[in-house]
C-alpha cells in the first residue's frame, strides 16, 4: 500500500494560473467554481500514467499536475479630486478562483486498497487547491485595504503610479506565499499521505 501511494504521490505538487489584468469594471467580487477532468485506469500505475497524461497543464511549470486553480483578480478603482490633490475613492477589488480535479471513472470496480489509497490522495488533491484559493482571497482582501489606505497625491497620475505600484507588491507577495506553500507540501507530502492512509485505515476498521 505504501508503493502504491508513493507512485501516485509523487505528481502531486499543485499548481496555480494567475491572471492579474488593469483594474477595470467588473460585477464580480468573490466567487469559486469547480471543474473535473476524468481519468481512467484499474491500477496504481495506471493512475499515475492517466494523472501524468490528462491533468491541467500549466506554463508556470511546464507539466501537467493532478489538479490546479485557476486564479483571476480584477476589480473597480474610482479617484476623487479634493482641496488640490487627488486621491482613491472607491475601491472593489474582485477575484474568481476556479478549481480543477481529478475523477476517476474506475472508483467503484477497484480493489478496496487502491479505493483507500485513491479517496485518501483525492482528497489531499482538493484540500491543497481549496488552499490555494483561500491564499488568493486572503491577497485580495489585502489588496483592498492597501489601496483604501492610500493617501492623497497632487496629481491623479501620481496617485495612479502608486495603485500600479502597491497592486504590483501586493501580487508579488501573493504569488511568493503561493509558491511558498506549494515547497512546503510537496517535501511534506509522503508524511501526510501516510498519516492520511493510517487515519483512514482506522476509521475504516472502527467503523465495521
Amino acid at each position: 500500500m505504501k508503493h502504491q501511494s508513493r507512485m501516485l504521490c509523487a505528481m502531486l505538487s499543485g499548481a496555480i494560473l494567475l491572471f492579474m489584468p488593469q483594474l477595470a469594471n467588473s460585477e464580480a467580487v468573490m466567487s469559486k467554481s469547480f471543474s473535473y477532468f476524468t481519468i481512467g485506469g484499474k491500477t496504481a500505475e495506471d493512475l499515475d500514467r492517466e494523472l501524468s497524461h490528462r491533468g491541467p497543464m500549466t506554463k508556470s511549470t511546464g507539466s501537467r499536475h493532478p489538479g490546479a486553480t485557476e486564479i483571476k483578480f480584477g476589480g473597480e478603482l474610482t479617484y476623487v479630486e479634493q482641496n488640490g490633490r487627488c486621491g482613491v475613492g472607491s475601491v472593489k477589488v474582485t477575484l474568481h478562483t476556479k478549481i480543477l480535479l481529478p475523477r476517476w471513472t474506475n472508483r467503484r470496480r477497484t480493489t478496496a486498497e487502491l479505493g483507500l489509497i485513491w479517496d485518501t490522495l483525492a482528497a489531499d488533491i482538493k484540500r491543497h487547491e481549496e488552499r490555494h484559493a483561500e491564499i488568493a482571497r486572503t491577497y485580495a482582501r489585502t489588496l483592498e485595504k492597501r489601496l483604501l489606505s492610500l493617501r492623497p497625491r497632487k496629481t491623479c497620475e501620481e496617485s495612479q503610479a502608486l495603485v500600479t505600484k502597491t497592486t504590483q507588491e501586493v501580487m508579488a507577495a501573493h504569488d511568493k506565499d503561493q509558491y511558498r506553500f506549494d515547497v512546503v507540501e510537496s517535501k511534506n507530502f509522503d508524511a501526510r499521505m501516510t498519516r492520511l492512509l493510517k487515519h483512514r485505515i482506522q476509521q475504516n476498521a472502527s467503523g465495521r
